[in-house]
């Protein structure tokens, strides 16, 4: 099986995740790209020594959304309605629910164009990081489509309702300036600096707590839907178990050491 995806791991914890399938542009259908991802998302929560994950695409292009050669196949009489809706079921929708339930930190480094379900890969990840070069585009209605990937639940909540409608019903792409506007990106680097900026950050994440980390991960995904009482019921839970963690004891420690010179 060709290899469609990379996988980095260095001594300090950053794992990098590169897309690799120039013939496509990194698309995300048709081909065995999203088990390739899941398999590496699943060897990641296996994997203690993980802190923090990057990812990026190798070329020009961070991806290109959906095969158009795969949506010519679905259009076909050989596969009906039901058909296509297990399809995407059992194909393009696990990729979502896997990134946004793991554990680690997630830090999408795009270096292009994010196009269609590009994009929401994108907007799976906790943070963004863009290019000079790189643009946006929920272009699926160009297609005749709809975001059949969960953009339409990501993209709201990263830059309001409005704003995610705006890219939903033109599908017009928005270049990285106007996407660190609209709060889609954390901040936009030179081409040539992006993955330099993506694993400064990482860095500066890998060096915490790897348990406060992926707690307060959790408490930030709860967050999302849960009532304030409920929230704070799970943090207290979550502080009880990070009180008793070594990181915590090794911290304080730092700090009335450092306190008594």
């Amino acid at each position: 099986m060709t290899e469609l995806v990379h996988f980095e791991l260095d001594a300090d914890g950053v794992a990098t995740l590169t897309l690799d399938d120039p013939a496509t542009r990194n698309a995300l259908t048709g081909s065995a790209i999203v088990d390739q991802m899941l398999a590496i998302f699943a060897r990641i929560e296996r994997d203690p020594a993980v802190r923090v994950l990057i990812l990026t695409a190798k070329g020009k292009v961070f991806s290109s959304g959906g095969n158009i050669h795969e949506m010519q196949r679905q259009i076909g009489p050989d596969v009906d309605v039901a058909a296509l809706r297990q399809e995407y079921r059992h194909g393009i929708q696990r990729l979502p629910l896997a990134l946004h339930a793991l554990e680690v930190p997630t830090i999408a480094a795009v270096n292009g164009p994010a196009i269609g379900a590009g994009c929401d890969l994108a907007c799976m990840c906790d943070v963004r990081i863009a290019a000079d070069s790189a643009t946006f585009a929920e272009s699926f209605v160009k297609l005749g489509l709809i975001p059949g990937d969960g953009g339409a639940w990501f993209l709201p909540r990263l830059i309001g309702s409005a704003r995610a409608a705006e890219m939903s019903y033109t599908g017009d792409a928005i270049g990285a300036g106007t996407a660190l506007e609209w709060g889609l990106v954390s901040r936009v680097v030179p081409d040539g600096e992006l993955l330099s900026a993506a694993r400064a950050l990482a860095g500066r994440i890998a060096a915490n707590s790897p348990e406060a980390v992926r707690l307060t991960k959790r408490l930030l995904r709860e967050s999302q839907h849960a009532r304030l009482d409920a929230l704070l019921e799970l943090s207290a839970a979550y502080q009880a178990l990070a009180h008793k963690t070594e990181a915590h004891a090794d911290a304080v420690a730092q700090f009335l050491a450092a306190r008594r010179r």
